[in-house]
């Protein structure tokens, strides 16, 4: 399960990638100074329609996905296809044909 402090931490890395100030994420938002540090700082709980606002504004999708899927929509080095390539088949196909 994720917790209150690593989604304010993927907020604050998202909010520095995107080269935006606290000041402009809020009035974008739509929500108080109060609200913003509250919801960076990780401390405390938040509205989840402050989280689908501040995620909005920052480009980010929240999704829900069952726990064992969740691995697979992790960012990260896209996973090989689970169905080869024809390239794949006809490399292989030459392997064998070679061996």
């Amino acid at each position: 399960m994720i917790t209150l402090p690593e989604i304010a931490s993927i907020l604050r890395a998202r909010l520095r990638e995107q080269g935006m100030t606290q000041a402009s994420l809020r009035d974008a938002a739509g929500i108080a100074q109060r609200t913003l540090t509250n919801v960076l700082s990780g401390d405390q709980d938040f509205k989840v329609s402050t989280l689908l606002a501040l995620a909005d504004r920052l480009g980010l999708e929240l999704l829900l996905v069952p726990k064992g899927a969740a691995p697979a929509v992790q960012a990260g080095e896209p996973a090989p296809p689970r169905v080869p390539t024809r390239i794949e088949l006809a490399r292989r196909s030459v392997t064998k044909a070679s061996q």
